[in-house]
């Protein structure tokens, strides 16, 4: 091999390895973000509630709107997807996975775990604080609340939460049907959650959209921190 092919096999290592997903993680940041002052100048200019309205009337019965459509099981089964983006639930994932790091000697992705998810906790809170929107007011609520409405909660926290676990978990790992099955658990949770924020009538859908977006931004920050950190030593590699 002369030096001008290992030159080129060195760049493509270097291109797969950490500036393709870079470019990847850029553009998917960008596009949340962009997304999210969408969805906030809509929401703040009126824009967006006819869409809000025929969102939320259309998961619920016309006769009563109190009742939410399909079986008393699907509600429930709702009521247990929503916990999954709680406060409770959240805090004990992300501690166990912050235990599972320092079993593993990966104390620097441990504290970057515990870093992240404080970070997009406070990130959310002052949305909530900054925007203070109401709640919905055209259904019954079948789940408790507390806070603003804009953007969800629960949904951002589970972006947060479940994408940075997902990216980080992920990146400590060199088999790629581990990495798909953990990016894609991550992604359905997260979906979940949302979804059953607008199905019990606690969130307008522009609520939970916009819960994603800042929610998968913090989350593409923050694996894009990890890459810079493990290219320098300061996060441990994948195994």
């Amino acid at each position: 091999m002369t030096g001008i092919d290992r030159a080129v096999a060195m760049l493509k290592r270097q291109l797969t390895r950490f500036e393709l997903p870079v470019l990847l993680l850029l553009a998917a940041g960008s596009a949340a973000i962009w997304a999210f002052i969408e969805i906030a100048e809509k929401v703040s200019d009126g824009g967006s509630r006819e869409f809000d309205k025929r969102v939320l009337l259309a998961l619920r019965s016309s006769a009563d709107t109190a009742n939410p459509l399909g079986p008393r099981w699907l509600e429930e089964m709702a009521r247990d997807f929503t916990g999954l983006g709680g406060v409770g639930i959240l805090s004990l994932i992300t501690a166990a996975s912050v235990v599972y790091l320092l079993l593993m000697r990966k104390r620097h992705a441990a504290l970057f775990v515990a870093a992240a998810v404080g970070g997009g906790i406070l990130l959310s809170m002052l949305f909530k604080a900054g925007f203070d929107r109401p709640r919905p007011d055209l259904v019954a609520h079948l789940s408790q609340i507390y806070t603003a409405s804009f953007p969800s909660g629960h949904s951002m926290m589970s972006a947060v939460t479940y994408l940075t676990l997902g990216a980080l978990l992920a990146r400590l790992h060199k088999d790629w049907a581990i990495k798909v099955f953990l990016l894609f658990t991550a992604i359905v949770l997260t979906l979940l959650v949302g979804v059953s924020r607008v199905y019990l009538g606690v969130h307008w859908p522009t609520d939970v959209l916009a819960g994603w977006a800042a929610g998968a931004a913090w989350a593409a920050a923050c694996w894009l921190a990890t890459l810079w950190f493990q290219q320098r030593g300061k996060v441990e590699p994948a195994v």
